[in-house]
């Protein structure tokens, strides 16, 4: 499985009982989303990347588009903009961790600084 097929893929709608990736899955979907590193926060694992940009108008616009997809997959991260840098942290609410849709949605965000 490939980044691109993450990227190609939908995010599933997830209940509150959906399990959270095992340790085999994270082993397979990490090497998709190589910049992307797992955090903790209040005991909730998450994924976060730094995003550079020369600009604070360039950072806006990058975390207009992650909003933009965040609508389309239904599936929402932390998104912090700052001049020159924005962060975005996906995890999954519902189940306090992390789901394959954190992975997909990570996918998605990378592609969008090739769009």
């Amino acid at each position: 499985m490939s980044t691109s097929s993450l990227n190609h893929q939908q995010c599933d709608a997830c209940r509150a009982d959906a399990p959270q990736v095992t340790e085999q899955e994270r082993e397979l979907l990490f090497p998709q989303i190589p910049e992307w590193i797992q955090v903790e926060e209040d005991g909730i694992e998450k994924l976060q990347r730094h995003f550079p940009f020369r600009n604070f108008v360039q950072a806006l616009a990058f975390s207009n588009r992650v909003g933009e997809l965040a609508e389309q997959e239904g599936h929402h991260p932390a998104i912090l903009t700052e001049y020159g840098k924005v962060t975005v942290t996906w995890w999954t609410h519902k189940i306090r961790g992390l789901h394959r849709n954190d992975f997909i949605c990570a996918a998605k965000t990378d592609a969008l600084l090739n769009d």
